[in-house]
C-alpha cells in the first residue's frame, strides 16, 4: 500500500490485515516504486497524489520494466478523465475516497481471482509491432504516432490477435469507467485505419473486429 495519509494507511493495514492480507506500507512514490521493483507482490494499492512521485509515474515506471502486479488506484479525484488517465498509464482498477472498507476488500479480491497474464514486451502481428514500455508502434519499420487511447484499443486488439473481439468488449476495456457510447469504438478504428493502413483492422460483420497486421 502507497498513501502518505498515514492515519488511513494506518486504518487500512489493520482492517487488511484481518481480513488476511500481509501489508507493505510506504509514504512516497520513490519508496513505493521501489519496494514494488524488489519484491514479488500480490497487489499493489496506490494513491495519485504522493510526495517525489505521483501515482501515475509509478505505473508508469512500473510497467515500463515489465512489472505487472495488479494496481489499484486510490484518489480524490472523480473525474472521468481521471478515472481514464489512471487506466491508460497501466493501471488495473479505480476506487474514488472517500470509499467503504469492505468495497476496496472486494475490489482487491476481484484482482487476485484474475489468472496471471503473461504479457510479451513487444506485441508483432505481420509487420505491425507495439512495444507497450516505450509505448511505440511501427509499421513496416516506420513509426506512427498514435494517441494514447487509439494506443490502448490496437494494444487490446493485438493482445487478442488469435479472435474477433466485439465492440462491447473494447469499450469496457479501453474506455472503462468513462460512460462512452459503444459507438466511440468505430470512430477509433476509423483513426487506426487512416494512420496504419484500411487493412490494419478487418471489420467482422456483426462481430467486431480483428487486427489483420
Amino acid at each position: 500500500m502507497v498513501d502518505d495519509e498515514r492515519g488511513l494507511t494506518s486504518a487500512l493495514h489493520r482492517g487488511l490485515s484481518a481480513e488476511g492480507f500481509a501489508v507493505d506500507v510506504a509514504h512516497d512514490g520513490d519508496t513505493g516504486l521501489r519496494m514494488a521493483l524488489d519484491h514479488e507482490y500480490d497487489a499493489i494499492v496506490l494513491d495519485i497524489m504522493l510526495p517525489r512521485r505521483n501515482g501515475y509515474d509509478v505505473v508508469t515506471a512500473l510497467r515500463a520494466q515489465d512489472v505487472f502486479t495488479p494496481v489499484l488506484l486510490l484518489s480524490a479525484k472523480d473525474g472521468e478523465y481521471d478515472v481514464a488517465d489512471g487506466l491508460d498509464v497501466g493501471a488495473d482498477d479505480y476506487l474514488t475516497k472517500p470509499f467503504a472498507f469492505v468495497v476496496l476488500v472486494a475490489r482487491l479480491r476481484a484482482l487476485l481471482r484474475r489468472p496471471p497474464q503473461v504479457r510479451p514486451a513487444v506485441l508483432t502481428v505481420g509487420d505491425l509491432v507495439l512495444d507497450p514500455s516505450a509505448r511505440t508502434v511501427t509499421r513496416g519499420g516506420a513509426e506512427v504516432v498514435l494517441t494514447v487511447r487509439e494506443l490502448a484499443l490496437l494494444e487490446y486488439l493485438m493482445r487478442h490477435a488469435d479472435r474477433v473481439v466485439g465492440k462491447v468488449e473494447l469499450r469496457d476495456h479501453v474506455w472503462e469507467g468513462t460512460g462512452e457510447d459503444v459507438n466511440v469504438v468505430e470512430v477509433y478504428v476509423g483513426y487506426l485505419r487512416r494512420k496504419l493502413g484500411r487493412d490494419t483492422v478487418a471489420t467482422v460483420r456483426g462481430a467486431g473486429y480483428r487486427v489483420a497486421g
